[in-house]
């Protein structure tokens, strides 16, 4: 009896170890926070830092130059918002990095990346093999971000739906999240 109450213990604990490692041989498509790098394609993207913009700050307002004329003004319970990304290519291919992000709270709300004109903002290109975005010789790469810009325009009640995910969509139709909390 006593040999039958150990050895229930040691199956379980044996099971639960072999299902814990199932899945692990692939690449990472989800992280649950910054800094993690996710593999989307064959490319690797990580969030460098993400954080709301203001533009009557120095630095910031740099950030939003270029953004549309038609985009500029925000509404009082608007606000700027930055992801900061960085992009590796590890494989022995060029590829094309991804052209479509997706920024969703929890109640399902979708916002899509504002295209601007900024040196720093995020605009698809070709990374060659062990090519990183942004390259080395912007600014951007060795700026305070070290990422280059989604800048998204989302409400103050967006922040309080969170933690947000970046959805990436490679060219490939590959997809990956990463959790963004504000």
């Amino acid at each position: 009896m006593k040999l039958r109450r150990l050895a229930l213990p040691i199956i379980a604990a044996a099971a639960v170890t072999g299902l814990s490692a199932c899945g692990d041989d692939g690449p990472q498509k989800v992280a649950e926070s910054e800094g993690t790098s996710v593999t989307i394609g064959k490319l690797e993207y990580q969030v460098q830092i993400s954080r709301q913009l203001n533009p009557t700050d120095v630095e910031d307002r740099d950030y939003l130059q270029g953004v549309p004329p038609v985009q500029e003004d925000l509404k009082p319970e608007d606000v700027w918002f930055g992801i900061f990304i960085r992009v590796k290519n590890p494989s022995d291919q060029t590829l094309e990095t991804a052209e479509e992000f997706t920024l969703e709270d929890t109640i399902d709300d979708e916002y899509r990346p504002i295209e601007t004109t900024s040196i720093v903002g995020y605009k698809p290109t070709t990374l060659t093999p062990g090519d990183l975005f942004p390259h080395s010789n912007e600014t951007s790469a060795y700026g305070p971000t070290q990422g280059k810009l989604l800048l998204f325009k989302l409400t103050n009640e967006t922040l309080d739906n969170r933690p947000l995910e970046l959805k990436i969509t490679a060219p490939d139709g590959d997809e990956g999240d990463i959790r963004i909390d504000v």
